[in-house]
């Protein structure tokens, strides 16, 4: 496409009128308390209850504690530019309509693409983490799933303490304890059941409607919220009362660096900060529903903001309680909340946390679920995607064809890709949002100050600068097999772009003919370029990057595929030149 096409942007008297519900037939039901609950939702869940044991376990230490400061920080700086951006443009879509406002049609696209990314893998992230929590209450009441449908396929498993477990989580435990893996009962799983079933639950809830969806997603908030405090409270009373065990606990307090980077140390830090990330990606998800707020102007950024300090703090308090009460070496389990309250005495208190846990991620899972429709369905009135995609319910009105089919291949992902495999792009995915949002906002300051900003980001460009720079620090902090599996879906996305977006987009469609059809033929050239690089991509690089065998051959396959589609879209434009034959 030409670069006209490319950059051409969404002009924002249009897009407020698509705010006012002029173009546009979602219901305006949230309210202020609805939208910080919604991202309290999101964020309080797997960050507390999976990833902080996990991320201290293997990454940081005790030091968990300025992982998560830097984080915040982070996310703060983010913060300040999604909520300006809420408030100036109060239209679902978050950061992807941001883009196309700001940044042009291209932007937009890898923005929303991005999205995707972020929302569908961390859904099904969640929903494993929430079948280990949930399937370890059920045993604590000696009802058991079967193992060869509690996992996903491949998964190992070994019976040990009662319970099934990965043989990775309890490797460590049985060598110390010097018992032979292969002298325990094991298996191999099949499917994940338990996680197909609670995705499939919630898309239920969400196609039923945004208000009912609200109404659970409150209730949920507050009883997650309780148990967090309950740990706190425990965790605390018992650091007065044991002061020597936390200090051994936190001695050192940042353990020294392995000689690999990311390993402890600062390095460990940093790469800690990268991975729990993953658990802040809330309060974005709360910009996906500035259509559906009462007064996204004056809610969406105490929405967002609120939610995000409200969360920070919980987290910086629970992940250093738990380190003081646990050792972290021993934290590498699915559910490390629970063990910080068994090691508290509290043994009653494990089930309520487990409880918790339960009904913190089944929010998350609402959130993601949640703005991942609602990304879709802003691409798809723009054009970009399938018209069918948004389509509103008569009577819920809801996107509840978008609903259906994203919660369908979430499920699909949950149950059959391994937790690590799923968790690994979402961060990057996320972080690489941030920064184009923080760069729209500095960009915006620039050609548009004349807009009337009811939030302004205070400091431009200090603010974006700071949050794109650490941003990008923690996004190289990533392993490098990330980046390139980053690089793979958007350039699969651009594909997507270039055979179907640039056809259909009503931006695009108001240029002149023969512009039009220059911009066609210009992005049926990009496309074969991309078909062949994939091609060679899945025979060269994703080899040596010890990609899956599953992964190459998504790769060659699609590669292959673009490389006809684009010879043919080329063939057929090129005789729709005038004076062509």
């Amino acid at each position: 496409m030409t670069a006209k096409g490319l950059l051409a942007k969404k002009d924002l008297p249009s897009l407020l009128r698509e705010a006012e519900g002029e173009t546009a037939g979602l219901r305006r039901v949230l309210g202020p308390l609805n939208l910080i609950t919604l991202g309290i939702g999101a964020i309080i869940g797997a960050g507390i209850f999976v990833l902080t044991g996990q991320a201290a376990a293997d990454y940081a230490g005790p030091a968990i504690v300025l992982s998560f400061v830097l984080s915040g920080i982070g996310c703060t700086f983010a913060g300040l530019c999604y909520a300006e951006f809420a408030s100036l443009i109060p239209i679902a879509g978050s950061a992807y309509t941001y883009g196309y406002a700001t940044l042009g049609e291209i932007f937009a696209w890898i923005i929303g693409w991005d999205l995707m990314l972020e929302y569908a893998f961390g859904a099904a992230t969640v929903a494993s983490g929430w079948s280990g929590y949930f399937q370890s209450l059920l045993a604590d009441f000696h009802i058991f799933i079967p193992p060869q449908w509690a996992d996903t396929p491949g998964a190992r498993l070994v019976y040990y303490k009662g319970n099934w477990s990965e043989l990775d989580t309890v490797r460590a435990a049985l060598a110390s304890a010097g018992i032979n893996p292969a002298s325990l009962p094991h298996v191999t799983a099949t499917f994940n059941l338990v996680a197909f079933l609670v995705i499939c639950l919630v898309t239920a809830i969400l196609v039923i409607g945004i208000q009912e969806s609200a109404v659970v997603n409150t209730s949920i908030v507050i009883t997650k919220v309780v148990v967090v405090l309950m740990f706190i409270g425990f965790a605390a009373a018992f650091v007065l009362k044991h002061p020597a065990v936390a200090a051994a606990n936190w001695h050192p307090f940042i353990p020294p660096n392995t000689g690999k980077f990311g390993e402890f140390g600062w390095s460990g830090i940093a790469r800690g900060s990268a991975v729990i990330f993953f658990a802040y990606i809330g309060f974005d998800a709360v910009s996906t529903t500035a259509q559906e707020a009462r007064n996204p102007q004056k809610d969406m950024p105490i929405g967002i903001i609120g939610s995000l300090l409200i969360c920070t703090v919980l987290y910086i308090a629970v992940a250093g309680l738990l380190t003081a009460v646990v050792p972290y070496a021993a934290l590498n389990v699915p559910d490390p909340v629970a063990i910080g309250i068994d090691a508290t005495g509290v043994r009653w208190g494990s089930i309520l946390v487990k409880m918790g846990a339960v009904a913190g991620l089944t929010s998350v899972l609402l959130v993601m679920l949640l703005g991942q429709s609602r990304v879709a369905f802003t691409m798809s009135r723009d054009g970009l995607l399938p018209r069918w995609a948004a389509t509103i319910h008569r009577r819920f009105r809801t996107p509840w064809l978008t609903s259906i089919v994203v919660g369908a291949a979430v499920a699909t992902f949950a149950a059959t890709i391994p937790i690590g495999d799923l968790a690994t792009l979402v961060n990057i995915g996320t972080l690489l949002a941030f920064v184009i949002v923080c760069a729209g906002v500095w960009v915006l300051r620039v050609t548009r100050p004349d807009l009337p900003r009811p939030f302004r980001t205070p400091l431009v460009p200090l603010v974006p600068i700071l949050g794109i720079a650490i941003s990008l620090f923690m996004m190289v902090s990533l392993p490098v097999v990330t980046w390139y599996r980053l690089i793979i879906w958007l350039l699969i996305g651009l594909c997507v772009y270039w055979t179907y977006g640039v056809r259909h987009s009503q931006v695009a469609g108001e240029m002149n003919a023969s512009d039009r059809l220059g911009g066609l033929l210009s992005a049926d050239v990009c496309l074969l370029a991309l078909g062949l690089f994939l091609l060679i991509s899945g025979f060269t690089f994703t080899r040596a990057l010890d990609f899956s065998v599953i992964e190459r051959g998504i790769v060659i396959a699609w590669g292959a595929i673009v490389t006809l589609m684009a010879a043919w879209n080329y063939s057929t434009d090129r005789r729709r030149r005038p004076g062509s034959v």
